[in-house]
C-alpha cells in the first residue's frame, strides 16, 4: 500500500481561523478527495499533542492507494486537481505532503 500523508500546521488567526479551516476542509476539500480514482480509504486525525515538545501541527490526513502507480494516477485526476485547488485557498503554505509505503520487513520480530 502507498499512502499520501498530509500534515497541516495551525493557521494564523487563533481558534476562529482553525475552525474556519476545519469547516472548509470538511465541506469543500474532502468531498473532492472522495472522488479520486483508486483511493481506497481516507483517514483524518486532529493532533492532540506532540510528546516531549511543542508542535504547530493541528491535523493529519492519510489517503491510501494500492501502490505508487495508483497514487500517481489519483494525483493526476480531475478530482484531485480540484481538491488541490481548494486546499491551496484554505490552507496556503500549511500542508506538508509525504508519500509513505508499508515496510513490513521492518516489523519482523516485533
Amino acid at each position: 500500500m502507498t499512502t499520501l500523508l498530509v500534515l497541516y500546521r495551525r493557521p494564523d488567526g487563533g481558534t476562529p481561523a482553525l475552525d474556519t479551516f476545519e469547516q472548509r476542509y470538511r465541506d469543500e476539500h474532502l468531498p473532492l478527495v472522495a472522488g479520486t480514482p483508486g483511493l481506497r480509504a481516507t483517514r483524518v486525525w486532529r493532533v492532540a499533542e506532540a510528546l516531549g515538545s511543542d508542535t504547530d501541527l493541528v491535523l493529519a490526513a492519510a489517503m491510501d492507494f494500492d501502490d505508487r502507480e495508483a497514487l500517481d494516477a489519483g494525483l493526476a485526476s480531475d478530482a484531485m486537481r480540484a481538491a488541490g485547488k481548494v486546499l491551496r485557498s484554505i490552507a496556503p503554505g500549511l500542508a506538508t505532503f509525504l508519500v509513505v509505503e508499508d515496510a513490513p520487513d521492518l516489523l519482523a520480530g516485533a
